[in-house]
């Protein structure tokens, strides 16, 4: 099956000693999922955390497909869960999968502060993987004066950025259609 994209494992999805949530969240149900399941669509209510068993999860986000998650003990839901706001990203099975899931990833990770920790590394090894990237491209083009220059910009808001709500658009195009 070609998805049109290189296979991409988030370095979150690599931590040491990830595998083990498995064993931490062994008390949760097992869900099954068939190649080409929608898990859970963008924009939708999920509030629920997965745990990869096995299998492989495609991340799209406006249709583009972000990433791959393949390792076992990866952790899915955490953003739109943390957020407090609809999914963020489609989660898709490529192939047969079985996830572990807490339908009430809240209320779940307030009363287990052992896998709490577990999505923060997510979370923080996520963020510092994206800065790292952004760096990367400043350094390349943030003398330039096309668009790529105002990364310098972009980044400081973004790294300041403390609400929880996000207004899509710009002044080019102040309401987008996605």
């Amino acid at each position: 099956m070609s998805l049109g994209v290189s296979e991409v494992a988030l370095a979150a999805d690599r931590l040491d000693g990830v595998a083990d949530i498995i064993d931490r969240c062994a008390d949760l149900p097992r869900r099954s999922f068939a190649p080409d399941d929608v898990i859970v669509e963008q924009g939708a209510h999920f509030g629920a955390i997965l745990v990869l068993v096995e299998g492989r999860i495609g991340i799209e986000r406006d249709g583009i497909l972000l990433a791959l998650m393949e390792t076992p003990g990866a952790i899915l839901g955490d953003m739109s869960t943390v957020l407090e706001r609809p999914a963020t990203a489609t989660l898709r099975a490529v192939d047969s999968c079985i996830v572990l899931c807490a339908d009430d990833g809240a209320e779940y990770l307030r009363s287990r502060p052992d896998v709490l920790f577990d999505v923060a590394a997510a979370l923080a090894t996520r963020l510092d993987n994206l800065t790292g990237h952004l760096t990367d491209i400043q350094r390349q083009y943030g003398g330039d004066d096309s668009h790529l220059g105002m990364l310098e910009d972009v980044l400081s808001t973004l790294m300041h950025h403390q609400t929880r709500t996000v207004t899509p658009g710009s002044a080019r195009l102040p309401d987008p259609d996605y």
